[in-house]
C-alpha cells in the first residue's frame, strides 16, 4: 500500500481514482502545525530554534495519516508544488517521524501542476527528495513575522491606539520611507552656477557648456557664487574659441518622465491641458450618428442611441470639470474625482 498525502479533500478524492486501488490518498487540509502566539517561539540565541504546535483540527487528520503511514511501502507527499506547499509536507514529515509512523516506509515528494491523469501518473514516476531551499525559505518568513511583530505590534498598540499589528512588509517599507524622509531633511543646500553658450560654426547653433576655466577642469561646486559665475562668463565673452577636434560616436536618449499629480498641482499648464482634453477628443461615433439624424429629419428615438449619447454627455461634462478643476490648481486624482462624478 502506498499512501498519497495532499492539501484538499477535493483533489484527493479525484487523485485516488488515477491511481487505482494500490493507493491511499488522505488531506492535509492545508497547513498542520503554527507557531504559539507567546513569547518564546522563536529564539534566536538558540540559531532561530522554532517551537510549533499541532493545530487542534489537523491533529485527527494527522492522527489517520500517522496511523496508514504505518503499514504503507511509501508515503508519498504530494502538495502544491510551491513554497507553503513544500512547508505542508516538511510539517507532516516532522509528525510522521515523531509519531515513530514511518519506520520501514520510503519517503518522496512529488509535484503536478494539473489534475490530470497523465499529469498526475508522470508526477508519481519521477519523485524528488523535499526541496529544503523552500522549506528554508518558508521558516525565514515565519521567523520574520514572528519577530518583527511581536516586537513592533506592543509599540504600536501605545502609540497609535487601534492599530492592530505590524508586520514584516509594512514595518520594513515605514523604515525606508522614515529614513529617506530623514535624510531630506539633512540636506543642506549648496550654490552652483553652470556657464553655457548658444554657439554656431557653420552649422545650426547648439549649446555649449563651460567645462574648462583658467586651465582647471570645472567640478560641479566650482563656480559657487555669483560672483564666480559672472567672471567665468566676462572670460567667456572676451575669449576666442575654435574647434579642435570633432568626435562622433553613438548616443543614448532616455524618454521625458511621465506626468505626476505634483506637477499638475505645481501648474503645468501645458500638461494639464493634455489631460483634460484627452477625455474629450474621443466623440462616440453614436453620438454623431445622433447629430446626423437631427440635420436629416429623422427619427431618433433608437433606445441604443440614447443610452450612449447620453453616457457622451456625461463624459463631456466630466471632461470639463476636470479641466476646470486643474486650471485651479487640483492634483490629477481630485479632478478624476469631478470627472467621475459626470
Amino acid at each position: 500500500m502506498n499512501v498519497v498525502i495532499v492539501e484538499s479533500p477535493a483533489k484527493a478524492k479525484t487523485i485516488n481514482k488515477y491511481l487505482g486501488s494500490d493507493f491511499k490518498v488522505l488531506a492535509s487540509y492545508g497547513h498542520v502545525r503554527d507557531l504559539p502566539a507567546k513569547d518564546g517561539s522563536v529564539r534566536p540565541d538558540e540559531d532561530f530554534a522554532m517551537s510549533w504546535d499541532v493545530d487542534a483540527k489537523a491533529a485527527k487528520r494527522l492522527s489517520e495519516i500517522a496511523e496508514a503511514a504505518k503499514g504503507a511501502e511509501r508515503v508519498i507527499l504530494a502538495t502544491d508544488p510551491d513554497r507553503e506547499g513544500e512547508a505542508i509536507s516538511w510539517h507532516v514529515l516532522e509528525v510522521l517521524q515523531k509519531k515513530r509512523a514511518l519506520k520501514d516506509a520510503k519517503v518522496q515528494r512529488v509535484v503536478f501542476n494539473a489534475i490530470t491523469k497523465s499529469a498526475v501518473t508522470e508526477a508519481m514516476a519521477n519523485p524528488r527528495e523535499l526541496d529544503m531551499e523552500l522549506v528554508e525559505a518558508y521558516l525565514a518568513r515565519r521567523a520574520l513575522d514572528y519577530l518583527v511583530g511581536f516586537t513592533l505590534s506592543p509599540v504600536l498598540w501605545r502609540k497609535l491606539p487601534g492599530a492592530k499589528s505590524a508586520g514584516r512588509v509594512q514595518s520594513v517599507a515605514l523604515r525606508l520611507i522614515v529614513d529617506r524622509e530623514l535624510e531630506i531633511e539633512r540636506f543642506k543646500t549648496q550654490e552652483y552656477w553652470t556657464v553655457e553658450a548658444e554657439v554656431a560654426a557653420g552649422s545650426d547653433p547648439f549649446t555649449a557648456r563651460l567645462v574648462k576655466h583658467e586651465g582647471k577642469r570645472l567640478s560641479k561646486f566650482d563656480l559657487n557664487n555669483e560672483t564666480s559665475a559672472f567672471a567665468a562668463r566676462d572670460a567667456v565673452k572676451a575669449a576666442t574659441f575654435k574647434i579642435s577636434a570633432v568626435e562622433r560616436k553613438p548616443g543614448r536618449r532616455s524618454p521625458p518622465p511621465p506626468l505626476h499629480d505634483l506637477d499638475v498641482a505645481a501648474g503645468s499648464r501645458p500638461q494639464a491641458r493634455l489631460l483634460g482634453s484627452a477625455h474629450h477628443a474621443g466623440r462616440p461615433e453614436a453620438l454623431r450618428r445622433r447629430r446626423r439624424r437631427r440635420r436629416d429629419g429623422r427619427p431618433h428615438h433608437l433606445h441604443a442611441d440614447r443610452r450612449r449619447a447620453d453616457r457622451a454627455r456625461g463624459a463631456r461634462r466630466g471632461a470639463r470639470r476636470y479641466r476646470r478643476a486643474l486650471r485651479q490648481g487640483l492634483c490629477a486624482g481630485e479632478a478624476a474625482d469631478l470627472f467621475d462624478e459626470g
